[in-house]
């Protein structure tokens, strides 16, 4: 995703969705503008061809039938293969304003075209989608442009009800919505277009989302001026273990990089050569006997007021007591790995931590089961614990306590490797230090890292993140107008 681009931040559940065309109040035009917009991509991007739309009975089919006649003064092939009559409303407006062929709902006669539009369901399809529908989706081989999203995907979720089409190109409107963005609904749209119909912004104002996607719009990053120095740019304190250390060592050299005054490596003295002989010139390491005299020794000092635990640490009842210690301090943890598998089925041991970066294994041992709603899944986490949850993944969700989720989507493949979510953890953990609110510094870690590893590319490896999440931070102080929306394609 290039820097210069993004999208309108807010997601709209389908049910908010509604409402905004309620509030709006232009069915028939919104309808028009909806069906004129599909045609336009599907011109933009197809040569002229024997085309079949697949029209609903709802206002899905309605978008479809306006787009069939747009493709038709444009001189294409078109026909229409309607599952059902329209239920009435704008929908029976725009069928019986089609005065071109249609066909058997079958797939014989879908397997004639050279271009399929489903125009069957939206995004509130409330059922498993199958029958005649299903059918006659499973068996196309031409490329399906979906209105809305494929039908089948769940708008609010993501999630596949029965049957879903893989779609070659996806128009939808005004917002995008969870479905678009969480998998495996992001990856049966295809390529996606949001579309401008003419709904005002202004409905946003009584909808009120607490959904978006994540990236600058967000957030703004620490900049220091002429009076910082290293105090005040934030000291971030890494607590490492005995074992794994370089998993600390990663946190901490994505904390220096991402611009964190002071990194402490703070250690058992059986650990502390490791550290001393590999950590950077630049980062601290103290060490102690044993976590009793080494959490005195940090508690000691007021100016470490930031704590990353987790990375190296193993899920014991002596992880489980630094944790304690910390919270009952006042100190400000971001909590990874053996930290967050240390209280299994205990959330609520973690009340006052300002960031958990659970994956979905440790998200289990910790909350649950994730299931098929990675949204709601983590808002309730985040309700739990008191915390701010990055439940990490391809499609990463950060959800605060006050019920504000993030849904982070520019995260390549090959940011799948092993020590990712360390540097994860450290970056989040120096945005922290810099003075960001929790939500803030978690979306911008994660969507850094992962315009970083875009940049970088296939075969990268965890080490090559923080140099390269630095670089993407000089890129993005480059953009006149971070937070702006410059862009509506993806």
């Amino acid at each position: 995703m290039p820097l210069n681009a993004a999208i309108p931040p807010e997601l709209l559940s389908p049910v908010e969705m509604s409402e905004a065309d309620r509030l709006a109040g232009q069915g028939p035009a919104l309808m028009a503008a909806a069906g004129r917009a599909v045609a336009q991509a599907i011109r933009q991007r197809f040569r002229p061809c024997r085309v079949l739309v697949l029209a609903g009975p709802g206002n899905n089919g309605g978008d479809g039938y306006v787009a069939a006649r747009h493709l038709e003064r444009a001189g294409w092939d078109v026909a229409v293969a309607a599952l059902a009559p329209p239920a009435g409303g704008d929908a029976a407006g725009a069928a019986a304003a089609w005065r071109g062929p249609m066909r058997a709902f079958a797939p014989a006669e879908a397997g004639r075209a050279g271009l399929v539009v489903d125009a069957l369901f939206g995004a509130g399809l409330s059922r498993a989608l199958g029958g005649p529908a299903a059918d006659i989706l499973a068996a196309l081989r031409a490329p399906i442009v979906a209105v809305d999203i494929p039908s089948g995907v769940c708008g609010a979720t993501g999630a596949v009800r029965g049957f879903a089409p893989q779609a070659a190109l996806t128009v939808t409107f005004f917002r995008l919505k969870p479905g678009h963005l969480l998998r495996p609904g992001r990856d049966l749209c295809g390529e996606r277009v949001l579309a401008d119909i003419g709904l005002p912004a202004a409905v946003l104002d009584r909808i009120r989302p607490m959904t978006f996607a994540n990236g600058p719009a967000l957030w703004r990053l620490p900049r220091p001026d002429a009076a910082s120095h290293k105090h005040s740019r934030g000291h971030v304190t890494i607590v490492s273990g005995t074992e794994m250390a370089g998993a600390a060592l990663l946190a901490a050299r994505a904390a220096r990089r991402m611009g964190a005054g002071l990194v402490t490596l703070a250690c058992a003295e059986g650990t502390s050569a490791f550290l001393h002989r590999l950590a950077e010139p630049g980062a601290l390491v103290v060490q102690a006997t044993g976590m009793q005299d080494l959490l005195s020794l940090l508690i000691d000092d007021a100016r470490r007021q930031v704590f990353l635990l987790g990375p190296g640490l193993p899920p014991d009842a002596t992880t489980r007591g630094a944790v304690t210690a910390l919270l009952r301090a006042g100190r400000r943890l971001v909590l990874d790995a053996g930290a967050l598998t240390a209280w299994a089925g205990q959330p609520e041991g973690l009340a006052g931590a300002a960031i958990l970066t659970p994956h979905e294994g440790e998200f289990t041992r910790l909350f649950g089961p994730v299931g098929e709603d990675r949204l709601a899944a983590a808002c309730e986490a985040a309700r739990r614990s008191g915390a701010v949850v990055l439940l990490k993944g391809s499609d990463s969700v950060i959800a605060a306590p006050d019920g504000r989720a993030a849904i982070n989507h520019n995260a390549p493949p090959w940011l799948a490797t092993g020590g990712s979510g360390d540097v994860l953890a450290g970056l989040a953990a120096a945005l922290l230090a810099q003075g960001l609110p929790p939500f803030e510094a978690a979306c911008a870690a994660a969507w850094l890292q992962g315009e970083a590893a875009s940049r970088l590319g296939r075969g990268l490896v965890a080490e090559d993140l923080p140099q390269a999440v630095a670089e993407t931070v000089k890129l993005l102080d480059g953009v006149s107008g971070q937070g702006a929306i410059l862009s509506q394609r993806m």
